[in-house]
């Protein structure tokens, strides 16, 4: 299919001409490469606002050496500038947990790493500050939104204060940003002045003199952090809690311990509530072209590439799991398409250029959480969990598969649908799962063999990620005996219906609570079951989970307990050879993975020499 330059928003001051357009309200600078699909978060702000009646521009990728022209060349905005610094975190889309530099950027052309900055949130604000002193710039996005307060930072090896310190801008829009961005596009077009817009929720703000009510949680100060670990476990424990409460209370944080004046804090507003069925359909229904740019022609983006021909039928994730930012961002409860904007969405894909009738995927953070929520919403507005399924599942949530199935059956019988596979993390342990409602049993049972023989490609891809139940107690996820009993369960329908298919599981190592032994014991236990694991990652700390939190402080937020973890590079490594015992290099007479000290070739000759 052929598009037009004016289908995309503006990206260039020709392509506002073609508009007849003169100026634009908002100007959004992009980390990533312009995809315009709703999977691609710059797109999906830059189309809310437009849905909104507002002239909107977007600056994917600029050049911020030399004459910052990049930064000039569309003028100057007449509401504010907006930075939406990439769907992933920069540092972790750069780096490796070894922080070595990753093979490609997923975001970016060709998968070039030049396009971007280290920290693009901070480099592009203060370059948009120093050009337009008197313009509001606005932050968004997973960087800004997961560094919004006190956070440690695994790639500067430090504990650093809320980004608007560090970043020259007026306002922090956290987690999903549609509503927030649309209110606060309004306020300003009213007259409202920027600095004095404090009541929106989901937004973060630097301020003097605040006056904290009963209502609001002060926490430790960014100084007192700075010396006291158990101060910044603590804290984590009410940022989580509040990030995840249908009614959450407002977070103070002082950037002082000694109170004065001249002393900033750090306001986190509450969040607006999950969206409902028709707010998010409108989100998805918006007139995406789903393709990149025109501009990146014959240029392949790896991160477009993977999802182009798949579909996500919700948002938000009730797991909680301690090394994932999912409910950080997106929040816990579940928030669903309807069934009919599902199918729309899978009719516009079924049109795309080189669609030969498989959906990569259809699915969404969980991809069996579709229509999942408290049956007893009072409880739902009580509750400080960060997770509907850990220590237990809870027995107020409702697991029933149903709705799901009915999506997964509608789907698959429009004409021209081969397959859909399930591409997206399925939890089992809501598989296993025996509620009080034989239906909802029922479903799961039915929605298990269908998944396993109807949405897999050969490899279905799960992850219990430790063998260990202490370790696997942290990670808030569920004993490794409830992965035996999925995998009996997917041996046995396999058998009976005579596919040849695998089971695929992610681990990881160096996790807090993780030692040596337990990687031993993972090892062991793995080969025993016949795996040489290829689907493994070492533990990365990232802004805003409470492993991370454990990770830096060395205590547990919930219970101030200590927690062990590898630090050094040279531990970290030790623990993951054990996932590779079957390397020749590893082998050792106990039959179990064993790390071995590479000395540097200068070394070797060193010590020849010496020998001489």
């Amino acid at each position: 299919m052929e598009y037009r330059l004016t289908d995309f928003l503006p990206t260039t001051k020709k392509e506002m001409e073609l508009r007849g357009w003169e100026e634009v309200d908002i100007i959004l600078f992009s980390g990533d490469a312009y995809v315009d699909h709703p999977s691609f978060g710059a797109a999906v702000i830059g189309r809310t606002l437009e849905a909104a009646g507002y002239r909107v521009a977007i600056v994917p990728q600029p050049d911020w050496h030399g004459d910052y022209r990049d930064f000039k060349k569309l003028g100057r905005p007449r509401l504010f500038f907006g930075i939406a610094p990439g769907c992933m975190d920069s540092m972790v889309n750069k780096y490796t947990a070894n922080r070595r530099l990753r093979s490609e950027d997923a975001y970016s052309p060709d998968g070039r790493h030049d396009l971007r900055p280290e920290y693009p949130t901070i480099v592009y604000s203060k370059i948009l500050r120093q050009l337009f002193p008197d313009v509001p710039v606005v932050l968004g996005g997973i960087e800004a939104s997961l560094r919004r307060l006190t956070h440690y930072d695994y790639w500067q090896d430090r504990l650093r204060p809320c980004i608007l310190c560090d970043a020259d801008a007026d306002l922090i829009i956290y987690g999903m940003g549609e509503k927030p961005i649309v209110e606060l596009a309004n306020r300003l077009a009213a007259g409202e002045r920027i600095g004095e817009i404090h009541d929106i929720p989901q937004t973060v703000y630097l301020m003097r003199n605040v006056a904290a009510t009963e209502s609001d949680i002060v926490l430790h100060s960014h100084e007192e952090c700075l010396s006291n670990k158990r101060a910044q476990a603590e804290n984590f424990r009410h940022i989580e809690e509040q990030s995840n409460m249908m009614h959450a209370r407002r977070l103070i944080q002082p950037l002082t311990s000694n109170p004065s004046p001249q002393t900033s804090y750090v306001i986190v507003n509450p969040p607006y509530p999950p969206m409902t069925t028709q707010e998010i359909d409108a989100s998805y229904d918006l007139p995406y072209t789903r393709v990149p740019h025109i501009k990146y022609k014959d240029k392949r983006i790896p991160a477009y590439e993977m999802i182009k021909f798949s579909v996500n039928i919700h948002r938000g994730c009730f797991g909680g799991c301690a090394f994932c930012t999912i409910s950080a961002h997106q929040g816990k409860f579940i928030s669903c398409r309807s069934k009919e904007s599902i199918i729309g969405e899978v009719k516009k894909v079924m049109q795309m250029d080189g669609f030969k009738g498989y959906l990569s995927d259809l699915g969404g953070p969980s991809a069996n959480m579709y229509g999942m929520h408290g049956n007893n919403l009072n409880i739902c507005e009580k509750c400080r969990r960060p997770s509907c399924i850990h220590p237990q599942i809870c027995p107020n949530l409702n697991t029933d598969h149903s709705r799901l199935l009915e999506v997964y059956h509608a789907v698959d019988g429009l004409p021209g649908i081969k397959k859909s596979f399930i591409g997206s993390g399925v939890r089992y342990d809501l598989l296993l799962h025996k509620s009080k409602d034989e239906a909802s049993n029922k479903a799961a049972t039915e929605y298990t063999r269908e998944l396993i023989c109807r949405h897999v490609s050969g490899r279905l891809k799960v992850a219990p990620e430790h063998t260990s139940d202490h370790v696997l107690r942290l990670m808030r996820k569920p004993s490794f005996q409830q992965f035996y009993e999925f995998k009996r369960i997917f041996d046995r329908i396999n058998s009976e219906e005579g596919l040849r298919q695998q089971i695929i599981p992610y681990f990881i190592s160096s996790h807090p609570g993780c030692t040596e032994a337990d990687m031993a014991d993972l090892a062991t236990i793995t080969r025993k079951m016949g795996y040489k694991l290829e689907q493994v990652q070492d533990f990365t700390p990232t802004p805003m989970t409470v492993a991370t939190e454990m990770f830096y402080t060395g205590y547990d937020p919930y219970t101030l307990e200590p927690v062990f973890t590898a630090h050094s590079q040279a531990e970290k490594l030790a623990q993951r050879q054990y996932f590779f015992w079957y390397k020749e290099q590893n082998e050792h007479g106990n039959n179990r993975a064993k790390p071995r000290r590479e000395e540097p070739k200068e070394e070797k000759r060193g010590r020849r020499r010496r020998r001489k």
